[in-house]
């Protein structure tokens, strides 16, 4: 196969904030609640006028300061994303006109919280197919937006965020390890946003326009399914956990982190997590806590990171790199 690399990464968040002193004035819970559940102290929260798109923009700008980096040239972009601008047309076609890429397909990806990790698997098959040269991957939500904040169980976990990453070719350096992908339809009744349709698998959806989630569902199953899809990318790329440098899981709650790293027997202290000041941003998770280990001097090139994504659908997904992007150029701004 062609090679295909990871070249750079950019990242964003909104500047409002929300902690979980202001959640106490919202719903019945407490901060040391929220903490002691979630591990969560605050997350970023969009303004009635900034959507996802936005959002996705800024990250991209993020990507190409940094990396000293231009998009003109890019070939394809992908947005994962459940919270798009609109119905249609896509994020990913709002981006192409906003970076000025004249020549490209666009499309956006529905994954849910396993999106950034699909978007970038796709990428990857697109190069080494031969059929595309620099893909501009993008995973990026505006749960807030879709939030009942009169909902304690939901509305404490959930921020916005995007994170955007440059796939491009290359025959010398490989980013791309091992993967795994998987669904299990039969539960996707707990984690919804309900459309045209307000039935799944025979239940009767209630009909909010809001995110709508069994949380103790989606618990069990995620412990339950995920720490045996990891052992299946090892087993296909005959590596050990010990090898693995980083563990990125989807930020969903750090309750539901602990346990999946206990079944592995990995180290909590090699897990890389962006929910403590982002909270739970869906598409979002993996690339913000990635690029929070290359910010903290954690994560460098010639890692190994494991990053594996699960959310509605039930969806789930597992991408092993080694990593190698170019070199930075310019220093970050501080999210």
């Amino acid at each position: 196969m062609i090679g295909a690399r990871i070249t750079a990464i950019g990242t964003f968040v909104p500047e409002k904030k929300l902690t979980n002193f202001e959640l106490e004035q919202m719903v019945d819970t407490n901060n040391e609640w929220i903490i002691q559940r979630t591990g969560i102290q605050e997350r970023r929260i969009t303004g009635s006028d900034e959507f996802t798109s936005h959002l996705c923009v800024s990250a991209v700008k993020d990507l190409m300061y940094r990396f000293n980096k231009k998009v003109e040239d890019v070939d394809m972009i992908i947005v994962a994303t459940s919270t798009p601008d609109f119905p249609f047309p896509s994020v990913a076609s709002i981006i192409q006109n906003r970076l000025n890429i004249s020549q490209t397909g666009a499309m956006d990806l529905s994954a849910a919280c396993a999106g950034f990790v699909y978007a970038v698997h796709t990428a990857h098959s697109l190069i080494s197919s031969g059929l595309h040269k620099k893909v501009l991957v993008i995973g990026a939500d505006t749960i807030s937006k879709i939030t009942d904040y009169t909902d304690r169980s939901t509305c404490i976990l959930f921020g916005d965020g995007a994170g955007a990453v440059l796939v491009e070719r290359d025959e010398q350096s490989k980013s791309f390890i091992g993967s795994h992908l998987g669904s299990d339809g039969k539960g996707a009744q707990h984690v919804y946003r309900s459309g045209l349709s307000k039935n799944i698998n025979g239940i009767e959806l209630i009909d909010t326009q809001l995110l709508v989630q069994n949380g103790r569902e989606v618990f069990r199953w995620v412990v339950r399914n995920v720490p045996g899809s990891i052992e299946k990318i090892l087993e296909k790329t005959k590596m050990s956990l010990d090898q693995v440098d980083w563990f990125i899981p989807h930020s969903a709650n750090l309750r539901l982190i602990e346990p999946i790293c206990e079944k592995l027997d990995y180290p909590m202290k090699k897990t890389l997590y962006s929910l403590v000041n982002f909270g739970n941003t869906s598409a979002a998770t993996i690339p913000l806590a990635l690029d929070l280990g290359i910010r903290e001097g954690k994560v460098k090139n010639g890692d190994r990171v494991l990053m594996y994504g699960f959310g509605s659908g039930l969806v789930h997904a597992g991408q092993l790199l080694e990593l190698n992007l170019d070199e930075q150029i310019n220093t970050p701004t501080p999210l």
